[in-house]
């Protein structure tokens, strides 16, 4: 038997004056997102913004709906739009907030198992990483790709075994 041991690297920051300028931006932006969100059952508002590679940002944010679970996430939301809109556009990076009881969070909130596998799926389809800003008001955590939240996701490369 042979045991594995995965790791996972994580940038921690204090505060957003230690980002980039882009890095800043799309923070801001998800926030923005945020405070668009329509959440009122969970009161629970996530904002997130994408970077593509032809320097487009788009913006998305949680939509819930009354026969639950028939709402999406704010990760889900815009990689969708983003691949709808700019099916040839890759994401460079992506930025993620949260709010709730009208504040935004302390800690960064990390992305539910279905939008990691979403998100997977588009590193795999476009052969690039997505850095992923998630911001917090105490604490900012990057990673430098997606697959270090989903080891062994399923994708594409599964289906074509045969």
């Amino acid at each position: 038997m042979e045991t594995l041991k995965y790791s996972i690297i994580v940038h921690e920051h204090s505060d957003l004056s230690e980002l980039t300028k882009t890095e800043t931006s799309l923070v801001d932006k998800a926030k923005e997102a945020a405070e668009k969100s329509y959440s009122p059952y969970s009161n629970f508002k996530v904002g997130a913004s994408v970077l593509l590679d032809n320097d487009e940002i788009i913006c998305g944010n949680n939509q819930e709906n009354s026969a639950y679970p028939s709402g999406l996430c704010a990760e889900r939301v815009v990689i969708f739009y983003a691949n709808a809109h700019f099916p040839d556009s890759h994401i460079v990076a992506m930025a993620v907030v949260a709010k709730s009881n009208n504040k935004f969070t302390s800690e960064p909130v990390y992305p539910c198992g279905s939008c990691r596998q979403v998100m997977n799926e588009t590193e795999v389809r476009f052969k690039a990483p997505i850095k992923l800003i998630l911001a917090g008001d105490s604490k900012i955590h990057i990673l430098d790709n997606v697959s270090q939240l989903l080891p062994h996701g399923f994708d594409k490369r599964l289906l074509d075994k045969k």
